[in-house]
């Protein structure tokens, strides 16, 4: 058993380092900015998908706390119906 053949569970093998990926780390588009203005529509869609829903922080690469300001400036701006809840639908 030991013609260079690894058991993908045995202690000590490179076999899970093989596998991994390197996930890059995104520029945050917000830098140190702490405040996001609810107001403007254009810039907080670009925080948004094509359906309307809110994009996850590992796609838009802003902090915890952007990212929770972003939630809460996309919801507002819904509510001022500066934003659509939803797209609308082509059919």
């Amino acid at each position: 058993m030991s013609n260079g053949i690894i058991h993908p569970m045995q202690t000590g093998s490179n076999f899970n380092k093989q596998n991994k990926k390197v996930v890059k780390k995104k520029p945050n588009p917000l830098k140190d900015q702490k405040v996001v203005d609810y107001l403007d529509a254009k810039f907080l869609s670009k925080f948004t998908n094509d359906q309307g829903k809110i994009l996850p922080r590992r796609i838009t690469g802003v902090s915890a706390y952007q990212q929770r300001q972003i939630a809460q400036a996309v919801k507002y701006a819904r509510h001022l119906a500066l934003m659509p809840f939803v797209a609308m639908d082509t059919n």
